[in-house]
């Protein structure tokens, strides 16, 4: 279908306020931060709930990492009888707890395929998707918040043999318990947060599971001195600088549990702080798989070469049977895949250009919330500067009292208009 008979069988809207696309925990905040402020907005959700990735793609033994005053969204914190680091479900509650408290309610179903400024008539079209009776719908606005985030599709690595190896591959997405592998072998390929929690999993319901550890990791005890690593290291780096904190975070780790590299767990040469801010890889907090690696009850291994029927080859040359593998090698932005004509997005990763804490804002109108890796508090830092920003504008704005070329465009096309929030 050509981009003109595309853009007639669109049914089109106009949107007042910004387009939040997503609506994960960074749409949501950005969604009630502007709500504060006065503004309205629209959520657009490819799927038929909130906060999709920890509803659908997650296992069900997830907890946060972090405690969870690191985790909670502008305006609303947690409850205060949840735990110091809340469940999967707990955490979906205090998503839906918050999308009731603030009255947002996202149009689902509409799955973005392109979003494009018009720079003839100075706003955004947001071309979606989905199920009858909409079919095609685009969306106008002045602003378009990408909340996609860093982990909007899967990562399935490409290895030799794949095809050939006829035990189940899954990626840790479609994983939810460790029950359906009792007594089976289990390769787990990737050594992050992920990767070492469903090992844990995996031996809780008696499966037989090994760790492929590719590359350097950095593996940190999940609390310090009575309270939680992470805390702690925040706490320190307002007094000392970051290789500093990362000298005093190895050091107590390699006290409390010993040299991982004894393990195959190799660290990194740069700190976990510090490898934190350059590349945006993030430690792993352990919560009981290093004893169990320890203990013989996981294995690791190093890199994979190639797969075949009933075996791995590693790169080092040992050979070993498996009944399944599950790549818990985490995920990737899709927004080079729909958002046309920018620079402010890289094609290479699908996050902003501009390093932290510079990548919230593009040009005209274009915002970015979700993409600082550094997890729910730099989202909600994201949301709140893109709030204060777009509340200046619509100020404004709204003091003109002359219709504005958007409004004159919807009126010609007769837009409806709409907005959810």
């Amino acid at each position: 279908m050509s981009s003109n008979n595309y853009c007639s069988a669109a049914k089109q809207v106009c949107v007042p306020g910004p387009i939040i696309i997503g609506s994960g925990p960074s749409g949501l905040a950005a969604a009630a931060c502007l709500k504060e402020k006065g503004v309205p907005s629209l959520i657009l959700e490819r799927e038929n709930c909130i906060a999709s990735l920890w509803q659908l793609k997650t296992y069900d033994r997830l907890r946060l990492h972090l405690p969870k005053q690191f985790c909670q969204l502008p305006l609303l914190p947690f409850p205060s009888d949840f735990p110091n680091y809340p469940t999967k479900q707990q955490f979906i509650s205090y998503m839906e707890g918050y999308a009731r408290h603030f009255k947002l309610d996202p149009v689902f179903g509409r799955t973005v395929v392109t979003a494009e400024y018009d720079n003839g008539y100075g706003f955004w079209r947001v071309r979606t998707v989905g199920g009858e009776p909409e079919g095609v719908v685009e969306y106008v606005s002045r602003w378009v918040i990408v909340a996609t985030g860093e982990n909007a599709e899967e990562v399935v690595p490409k290895i030799e043999g794949m095809s050939e190896f006829v035990g189940q591959i899954v990626h840790t997405s479609g994983y939810k318990t460790g029950e359906c592998f009792y007594g089976k072998r289990v390769l787990v390929v990737g050594c992050g947060n992920s990767g070492m929690e469903v090992c844990l999993d995996l031996c809780n319901y008696d499966a037989q599971p090994s760790l492929v550890v590719r590359d350097s990791v950095h593996v940190l005890p999940q609390e310090m001195l009575g309270t939680s690593t992470f805390g702690l290291s925040m706490w320190l780096l307002k007094w000392l600088p970051v290789r500093m904190v990362d000298r005093f975070l190895l050091l107590m780790s390699r006290l409390m549990i010993g040299d991982t590299a004894k393990f195959g767990l190799n660290r990194p040469d740069l700190g976990p702080l510090e490898l934190k801010k350059v590349s945006g890889k993030t430690p792993v907090l352990d919560i009981g798989t290093l004893e169990l690696i320890k203990s013989g009850k996981i294995k690791v291994w190093p890199g994979i070469k190639r797969l075949t029927r009933h075996s791995v080859e590693f790169v080092d040359g040992r050979v070993e049977n498996f009944d399944a593998i599950i790549c818990a090698t985490g995920y990737k932005s899709n927004v080079p895949t729909w958002l046309k004509d920018t620079n402010f997005f890289s094609e290479k990763d699908g996050f902003p250009r501009k390093p932290f804490p510079h990548g919230w804002k593009g040009e005209n109108g274009l915002y970015a919330v979700g993409f600082t890796k550094r997890g729910l508090l730099g989202t909600s830092m994201d949301a709140t500067r893109i709030a204060e920003d777009i509340e200046q504008q619509w100020k404004l704005s709204s003091r003109n009292l002359r219709p504005s070329v958007l409004m004159h465009h919807c009126q010609s096309h007769e837009f409806r208009k709409e907005t959810q929030n």
